[in-house]
């Protein structure tokens, strides 16, 4: 879990080429439902996250309980984050990875994607960026905040602010290794 630019992509891909995760990414599985559902492209398009019963079917579509999975992108509420402790704790062992970076470092990654040629179609745009922060400032982070204090959910708080390397080294540590 974490902001915007913190490099939840790209540490999930980097983990499941360290381990046989099966890997839900969130924000694939949301772009490739948008690109069949208007409902749900109208929505990402205004920048606000999916109904909660909308996006817990899709991402209970994609879960099965005899692979370890990553999930990337998920969950980003409080009730979310509810919804999978009560519906997985108990098939999972649940490891919270925060991927820790100040707001300033958050902006200058998703910059640096759109100048590199990458990124998502809504990071050009000032508005959106600001309001996906606002987002995970005021919905994404109350989650984080509980997920930390839920007994039996591992939580680890990385520090990601450095070279893609040495943030990765940390992530495994995080994990034991």
């Amino acid at each position: 879990m974490g902001g915007q630019g913190v490099g939840k992509g790209t540490f999930a891909r980097m983990l499941c080429n360290h381990h046989q995760y099966k890997i839900i990414e969130t924000g694939k599985m949301l772009r490739d439902a948008a690109a069949t559902d208007k409902q749900i492209a109208d929505i990402m398009a205004r920048g606000e996250l999916l109904p909660f019963d909308m996006l817990v079917r899709l991402v209970a579509e994609n879960i099965t309980p005899d692979t370890d999975i990553l999930l990337d992108g998920f969950p980003r509420t409080l009730d979310q984050a509810k919804w999978l402790v009560q519906n997985y704790a108990d098939k999972f062992n649940i490891h919270v990875l925060y991927l820790d970076v100040p707001e300033e470092i958050m902006v200058a990654r998703i910059q640096k994607r759109i100048r590199e040629g990458g990124g998502r179609a809504d990071d050009a745009d000032g508005a959106a960026i600001r309001k996906r922060l606002d987002i995970f400032w005021n919905t994404t982070m109350p989650a984080i905040k509980w997920l930390e204090t839920v007994p039996g959910v591992k939580f680890s708080d990385v520090d990601v602010t450095g070279d893609v390397d040495d943030n990765f080294k940390n992530i495994l540590t995080a994990l034991g290794e």
